[in-house]
């Protein structure tokens, strides 16, 4: 067989495209390389927006703000002062966009209207914090984005 310019090509092109097939097969088999960027109930959780939405917006015209700041110790949640502490009912849920095994839900314990979140349940990188509480039955909803250092 003679080896010339053309089979040079064809077979550089053959052997780019066996490299190419081997990382795709790797990728999408490997359990090391996961990729999982959404939530499992996806559509679901869409087509309850609307009320988050009003849930976000019944807290705006109440002035009940939520700040959210990063301490040592962990993650300081500070609910409104001026609500008593057996009033504010709900959950904390936190969300990790890389990697869905970091996230967790937690209910609403509050000491001096302030709820902390230990460091040892969070990791570094960004987290998506949603707040589910309600006073008296009446639902709040909050929502935020945290890069954590």
């Amino acid at each position: 067989m003679k080896f010339n310019w053309g089979t040079g090509i064809v077979m550089a092109f053959a052997m780019f495209i066996s490299f190419i097939g081997y990382l795709v097969i790797k990728m999408n088999t490997n359990e090391i390389y996961q990729h999982d960027l959404v939530t499992e109930d996806y559509y679901k959780k869409e087509l309850d927006l609307q009320q988050k939405i009003d849930n976000a917006a019944a807290a705006a015209t109440m002035d009940y703000s939520i700040k959210v700041k990063q301490r040592v110790e962990g993650l300081l949640i500070g609910f409104p002062e001026n609500l008593r502490d057996d009033q504010i009912k709900g959950s904390v849920y936190m969300y990790n966009p890389s990697n869905k095994k970091l996230d967790f839900t937690t209910a609403i314990k509050l000491e001096g209207s302030k709820m902390l979140i230990p460091s040892k349940h969070l990791l570094e990188g960004r987290w998506d914090i949603e707040i589910n509480w309600e006073v008296n039955q009446i639902p709040y909803y909050f929502k935020t984005k945290l890069m954590l250092q």
